[in-house]
């Protein structure tokens, strides 16, 4: 049974988060502060956790970086109020796994929750090393270490490279548009002032080589 982490400082919104995730069969703990959250995300007994912004004595921000500091790769999906899409990038750049706002509908809530602990089982519950490493030409891309060999030298990746590399690697010579992308690797709707699809091609493509993605004007990108 997944055992999910709940930081949510209204009392109310909490419990009714935790009777819903209850019934749908997953184990729940609600703790109603910053430190606490940080506290028990950093213990590696949960498998995901729902993280409010606005928690008191430490803002949920702050326990986000700070657990993706000391590299705790448990997925995140941030529910709060803050509906500005600045905060929703720099949630996402920052190492969230979803962004959802409130008011939200648990049902939405529950497929998001499903959706992101498919994807921990799908790298975690590997076996033989090759089985966690996927190969495209040259690349080979490690989900595990968050490491992508280019040649014969290995290269580190931030979380939200690998979820862009990978997708790029299960699709080759896909065409992928941004709003593709946006839905695949960051879990939300296209909004067409931002450009943090690019913002990161540009740093993957630094690292793998400009030459491997290409851009395809006016439809997005493809791994060549």
């Amino acid at each position: 049974m997944s055992r999910i982490l709940v930081a949510e400082d209204d009392r109310g919104i909490a419990d009714f988060i935790q009777r819903g995730l209850k019934a749908a069969g997953y184990a729940c703990d609600v703790v109603d502060s910053g430190p606490a959250a940080f506290a028990l995300a950093r213990s590696g007994d949960f498998d995901l956790m729902i993280l409010d912004l606005g928690l008191p004595h430490m803002d949920g921000a702050d326990v986000l970086e700070q657990l993706r500091a000391l590299r705790v790769t448990m997925p995140v999906i941030v529910l709060t109020a803050r509906t500005k899409i600045e905060d929703r990038i720099r949630m996402l750049e920052g190492g969230a796994d979803d962004y959802m706002p409130k008011p939200f509908q648990f049902a939405e809530l529950l497929a998001r929750v499903r959706l992101r602990l498919v994807d921990k089982a799908n790298v975690e519950g590997a076996g033989a090393d090759t089985t966690y490493r996927m190969t495209r030409g040259s690349l080979v891309l490690d989900l595990r270490t968050q490491r992508v060999k280019v040649g014969e030298k290995w290269k580190d990746l931030s979380r939200r490279e690998v979820g862009l590399l990978e997708t790029f690697m299960r699709h080759p010579g896909q065409i992928l548009s941004r709003a593709q992308l946006l839905s695949m690797v960051w879990g939300m709707d296209f909004d067409p002032g931002s450009n943090v699809v690019d913002v990161y091609v540009r740093t993957l493509r630094k690292k793998i080589g400009t030459e491997k993605i290409e851009t395809v004007r006016g439809s997005g990108y493809r791994l060549v």
